[in-house]
């Protein structure tokens, strides 16, 4: 899905008009809504504050909006060919069925695709029990890394009140 279609998709799920998005990124009330029909039919690519800027309005993550094209069968298998490069992000088979599975020898790539990895699959088997909405499910993907991030911070702030009062408790 080209970034074009992404801007579509979140314009739409926004309820906005192509003229009104446009306006609040700043264009003129004649090239508003011709500049929006140019980025989602893409023919024309937002520059970097603009992809920004939409994110904002948006509210997700400006990479929730530039995607890898993965438009056909064969633009997605090359992006999967490009993880198993970068990432170490294979095919594989466990009793029977095909999988994705993350290299092991490449250790470091591993650790950090594997929380990531977890840290998916924890949000989506909340949203099939039921525990969290679809709603909430792709606020967690399209806002990703960023709950990711608080949660983690939200730990350790935590983790050191409780490390204070421990000490605090030990000087007494």
């Amino acid at each position: 899905m080209a970034i074009g279609e992404r801007i579509h998709y979140f314009r739409l799920q926004h309820g906005f008009t192509q003229k009104y998005l446009g306006q609040q990124l700043g264009f003129n009330d004649m090239q508003a809504d011709v500049r929006i029909a140019q980025y989602e039919k893409g023919t024309r690519k937002p520059k970097e504050k603009y992809l920004n800027a939409l994110a904002d309005i948006f509210g997700v993550s400006p990479r929730a909006l530039a995607v890898p094209d993965i438009d056909t069968d064969i633009g997605l298998m090359h992006t999967l060919f490009t993880l198993e490069d970068v990432y170490g992000l294979y095919i594989g088979e466990i009793d029977g069925e095909l999988c994705l599975r993350l290299d092991k020898t490449r250790r470091a790539t591993h650790l950090s695709m594997f929380d990531k990895f977890l840290s998916w699959r924890e949000q989506r088997a909340r949203l099939e029990s039921g525990e969290i909405s679809k709603e909430e499910y792709d606020n967690w993907r399209y806002t990703y890394p960023q709950q990711e991030i608080e949660r983690t911070k939200t730990a350790l702030d935590k983790f050191r009140a409780e490390r204070n009062a421990a000490a605090a408790e030990d000087t007494e």
